[in-house]
């Protein structure tokens, strides 16, 4: 039986980097999926795995290792089923625009979220810089930037087209695992091949009807390579995925939702009852902080649409 890391995924196949740096061709031993298993993909890039070798050179996954963490979301809008996006991440990088196509604060919040309650540091990325030569956009860019950073996310302002701000992304995510995620047309692709030009990654346009991202990115790859920075050279593994459009939240309640947001979860010990939702409960210590400023309106709009969803999906 041999160990390695599944760095692709593309329907029932898998391609698995041994530690001897062999990439087999794998796919899943047959009754496996018989486990109860409500998640569309039992295996995901970034998971580690046992697999058999076949005569013909390829495996059969046998089993896989427990994660240490992963990001999941509904398959689909209205779906009771599951799909893990990456497995056994460091770092998530929500990558961001303001416009050509334009990413909204909910987008952000589901996907950072997520993060929190899975245990998964998080930063945001502001790709595309170079294209706000509108003065409104360049304030809101401005103002989202201090408001995620006042949370405590780290935020960067990136021009993958230009190169500013890569080397500072480089010393950010050297030697870790590393997954990018957005809406299509980000420029998640992009950035990987600012990063690492040797990729050469195929890069789409923005759709001239709608103003939104074409998939160009069409399955899930993880992209091991030797990043170097000033400071060091290390091994580090790019987490590339096709952009979402609508991110769907699982296993949350409405009584836990608001630990996973920072700034709630430092006063959440300040509200009269125990199982607050901060919606509609007298003495609630959140809306006192929205009252005062020091909670942002927005996220706490945001935070009332994912209880909304989850609600309706219970």
């Amino acid at each position: 039986m041999k160990e390695g890391l599944v760095i692709r995924t593309t329907g029932n196949w898998y391609r698995v980097l041994t530690d001897g740096g062999e990439a087999v061709e794998c796919r899943l031993r047959g009754n496996y999926r018989l486990r109860g298993n409500k998640q569309t993909n039992p295996v995901a890039v970034g998971d580690h795995v046992l697999f058999e070798l076949e005569a013909d050179g390829t495996g059969v996954i046998h089993d896989v290792r427990d994660r240490s963490n992963y990001i999941v979301r509904r398959a689909t809008k209205l779906s009771k089923q599951t799909h893990v996006i990456a497995a056994n991440i460091d770092l998530l990088c929500v990558v961001a625009t303001l416009g050509l196509p334009r990413t909204s604060t909910g987008f952000i919040d589901r996907l950072l979220v997520t993060a929190e309650a899975y245990h998964i540091p998080a930063c945001i990325i502001f790709n595309k810089c170079d294209l706000l030569v509108d003065d409104e956009l360049r304030a809101m860019q401005d103002e989202l930037s201090e408001l995620y950073r006042s949370v405590g996310y780290p935020v960067l302002e990136v021009s993958a087209l230009k190169g500013s701000g890569i080397d500072e992304l480089k010393a950010m995510i050297v030697g870790k695992t590393v997954l990018f995620s957005g809406h299509s047309g980000v420029g998640k692709s992009a950035m990987l091949n600012a990063l690492c030009p040797g990729l050469a990654l195929k890069v789409g346009a923005i759709s001239d009807w709608s103003l939104k991202g074409k998939h160009t990115t069409t399955f899930a790859e993880i992209f091991p390579i030797q990043l170097s920075t000033l400071h060091s050279s290390l091994s580090t593994y790019l987490i590339d995925t096709p952009g979402i459009k609508e991110f769907g939240m699982v296993d949350f309640t409405p009584q836990e939702l608001s630990h996973f947001f920072p700034e709630m979860r430092r006063v959440l010990h300040d509200c009269y009852f125990a199982d607050c939702t901060h919606r509609h409960e007298p003495r609630c210590a959140v809306k006192e902080a929205i009252d005062n400023g020091t909670i942002s309106e927005e996220r706490y709009r945001n935070y009332l649409s994912i209880i909304e969803d989850i609600t309706e999906n219970q």
